[in-house]
């Protein structure tokens, strides 16, 4: 028996301002489990709003999204991002207040772990990473690659299905971009997780198993 996709998504439209802005127009395609995807295009022809869509941060104007069997409108957007979804973006959103080991932690807030267990899990992470010897320094004295890796560790504390990555290496010098692609391939490798990564560098594009390529809203290569 074949293998549930980790994502289908299913003639995917979304719409804004009462339908004058066509975002996304009739968008297929599946993300396989342990797959890494990498979707390209030129801006503002719908990835990002595709990955938030995956992500359930907002809703299709028609079309279904399932993730790992389930339609995310029939989910708790919260839950699923807390169980299903590692979100990775270009600009970290670290708390720059707490310190690296703390970042990840915060993460696991609510999950029934004990603070013990989040604390072992979160240098586990760490490490995971390459970030070991970076646990008690805050993001602002972080070089940007390191605020990236940390942004990943963080991403998987609750030990996701799926990564969803908006940019990842946008900010990065290709040193540190190489480094966060070693990490993604090392994560699906060892956890299994399926990756989706929207990139405009055809460079780090091809690092991914496949790389599916949209224009105006729609899918034009897969």
């Amino acid at each position: 028996m074949n293998e549930q996709p980790a994502i289908q998504v299913a003639d995917v439209v979304k719409t804004f301002d009462g339908g004058l802005i066509r975002a996304l127009d009739g968008v297929t395609m599946t993300v396989g489990r342990r797959e890494y995807v990498a979707l390209m295009g030129p801006s503002g022809c719908g990835k990002s709003t595709l990955l938030h869509l995956i992500a359930a941060l907002d809703v299709p104007t028609s079309g279904s999204i399932v993730v790992n069997g389930r339609n995310l409108r029939e989910v708790d957007g919260d839950r699923y991002r807390r169980k299903e979804v590692g979100l990775v973006f270009q600009l970290h959103h670290l708390l720059p207040q707490l310190n690296g080991l703390q970042n990840v932690e915060a993460a696991m807030f609510s999950n029934g772990l004990s603070h013990a267990a989040q604390r072992e899990r979160g240098y586990r992470l760490l490490e995971a990473v390459g970030l070991e010897g970076k646990a008690g320094t805050r993001p602002p004295r972080l070089a940007g690659g390191e605020r990236q890796r940390l942004a990943i560790a963080r991403a998987l504390a609750n030990e996701p299905s799926i990564i969803l990555a908006d940019e990842p290496t946008g900010s990065l010098d290709s040193d540190s971009a190489a480094r966060i692609l070693r990490v993604f391939e090392q994560l699906r490798q060892d956890r299994g997780v399926a990756i989706l990564m929207v990139t405009h560098d055809a460079h780090v594009a091809s690092a991914a198993d496949r790389i599916v390529e949209m224009r105006d809203g729609r899918i034009v290569s897969a």
